[in-house]
């Protein structure tokens, strides 16, 4: 059962299964919708209108908005879900106007998202992420991103705008997708490797720009050689 000091911070208009867990201190706007058995910690803000699916938990500090969570997914402390994505440009008088980022976040069932971690709502379509999706700590998916089922991305890992990816992708440490570019499904990328452009066969790609990991290994195999001439 809710603690009376978490009711007190749900809206009116919120619905709580009466079966879910909320922790003192947590807030619940408008018109959300918490699932049955799900777990809300400390400090943890759900913004209006947002769903989150049955035997989801929510760590401490994290905030929602503007999107929905399915069920059973597990989100750490400190994800923020919903914010802004980084969308600027400079008008004919040289002044930086903010484009509007008015869509969502869509995260499918069985999804797990590491500490820290910030998924950015979208502007032109949703930012979403894909079923069973594991998203380790300090990743940054940003706004209009689409990430398919099953993928992997390790710390440290950016999508950038309007990227795509496609399902079981596996983006090592650090590794970076730029923006507005597609990476088909069963691709693996080595970890600080770059994706500037699209990658449509499925293997390994390393470097930056990212090639083909074999076509890498020679050419850093080459340099090595040549470094001893």
């Amino acid at each position: 059962m809710a603690s009376r000091l978490a009711r007190h911070l749900c809206h009116p208009s919120a619905h709580v299964h009466p079966s879910a867990r909320l922790a003192a201190g947590v807030v619940v706007g408008a018109g959300a919708f918490i699932g049955a058995r799900c777990d809300l910690h400390p400090g943890v803000s759900i913004g209006a209108g947002v769903r989150i699916g049955e035997r989801t938990v929510v760590g401490p500090n994290c905030t929602i908005s503007h999107g929905s969570v399915g069920a059973r997914c597990v989100l750490h402390g400190g994800v923020h879900i919903g914010a802004d994505g980084f969308g600027f440009a400079v008008d004919q008088a040289g002044v930086m106007r903010k484009k509007p980022q008015l869509l969502r976040v869509l995260i499918g069932d069985d999804v797990e998202v590491g500490a820290g971690t910030c998924i950015d709502r979208g502007s032109w379509r949703d930012t979403t992420i894909g079923a069973h999706t594991k998203i380790d700590n300090l990743v940054q998916v940003g706004h209009n991103v689409w990430v398919g089922s099953h993928c992997l991305l390790c710390a440290h890992s950016a999508l950038g705008g309007s990227a795509t990816i496609g399902s079981y992708v596996v983006m090592g440490g650090k590794s970076a997708v730029a923006e507005h570019v597609t990476v088909c499904s069963n691709v693996r990328l080595a970890a600080c490797s770059g994706v500037t452009k699209a990658i449509t066969i499925p293997g390994d790609y390393a470097g930056f720009p990212a090639q083909p990991a074999s076509s890498w290994r020679r050419e850093v195999a080459l340099i090595r050689g040549l470094k001893r001439v």
